[in-house]
């Protein structure tokens, strides 16, 4: 007799950070840890890892965990006046016991429920009450799923307003053979040279120097195509209208204490976002934001490949 599939197990992982590790049939399987309610390994059926995770982070709290897929919330990056990227990155969420199933369609048993709701110590800079319930899932294909469900419980009738992004960081061959495809021609603010609006101009997103760059009402599929593995993650997203690219390149990586200095060369963050227009939700209103990444080989690099095929077809 064959041992049952364990699809979620409860560990212990570096420095005695409780985690989650989420498996499905096929052999694709996911890391999630409570504190940041961060992901932080994707691995396809052969074992290889799809994130980036940096051999610099010290999985030390306060500290935030570099790499994976961070939440930020309730700012994205220094667009307001909190800390970079929010807190939510660095606080411990509770494992809901007892989660909502799957609609009765689904067959997805590879899924937990992550809570987070305010704190005394948060409230100082940012006064109001919430929650935010935050689903990490594995399909039984190895697509990898997170939905996020955040609800304004304020007593005093006051709402709220916030930014928001999976800021994930997908792991490449070499960021010099990897490129971008549904993001041509759309506008994007530039970080670089203080938030300027421009238009991008190529055929595609291809990497030779530093990016930092949110993409302004974005498709809801997105290509990144890693030529040197034959690899494309295909990036599907719902109620989250941006797209914030970046890479920090070498200069950028040595002045980053917890990347290593050629770290860039194996790392690209592609980010379904809301930065641009912030969403404010009045006492009892919820928002929902989704993403779904899978990794699909791909022979794009001897031309097989249409990547608008990728895009637009489900």
């Amino acid at each position: 007799m064959s041992r049952e599939m364990v699809y979620v197990q409860h560990c212990m992982g570096i420095n005695g950070l409780e985690k989650v590790i989420l498996r499905e049939v096929r052999g694709f399987s996911a890391e999630v840890y409570l504190y940041g309610g961060q992901v932080t390994s994707w691995k396809n059926e052969l074992g290889e890892e799809l994130l980036f995770v940096s051999s610099k982070t010290s999985f030390n709290p306060p500290k935030s965990i570099r790499g994976g897929i961070p939440i930020c919330f309730p700012q994205f990056s220094n667009h307001g006046a909190l800390e970079n990227h929010g807190f939510a990155r660095n606080r411990f969420w509770t494992l809901d016991p007892n989660p909502p199933p799957f609609a009765t369609t689904s067959t997805n048993k590879a899924f937990i429920d992550l809570i987070l709701k305010n704190s005394e110590v948060e409230t100082k800079v940012w006064p109001h009450r919430y929650e935010f319930r935050l689903r990490i899932a594995l399909g039984p294909a190895g697509d990898l799923m997170l939905t996020s469900r955040i609800r304004n419980t304020n007593t005093d009738g006051k709402s709220f307003t916030f930014t928001f992004a999976y800021n994930t960081y997908f792991y490449v061959t070499d960021i010099s053979e990897v490129r971008i495809e549904g993001l041509e021609t759309l506008d994007y603010l530039d970080n670089l040279k203080n938030k300027e609006r421009f238009t991008e101009q190529g055929d595609a997103i291809t990497f030779e120097s530093e990016v930092d760059k949110v993409y302004l009402s974005t498709p809801t599929k997105i290509a990144l195509i890693d030529h040197e593995r034959k690899r494309t993650f295909v990036l599907r997203k719902d109620g989250l209208p941006d797209a914030v690219v970046w890479n920090p390149w070498d200069k950028k990586s040595k002045s980053i204490p917890d990347l290593g200095d050629a770290d860039y060369k194996h790392m690209l963050c592609v980010q379904a976002a809301c930065v641009e227009k912030a969403i404010t939700l009045k006492p009892g209103e919820e928002w929902k934001g989704r993403q779904e990444i899978s990794a699909v080989p791909s022979s794009y690099c001897s031309g097989q490949l249409d990547p608008r095929k990728v895009l637009y077809s489900y």
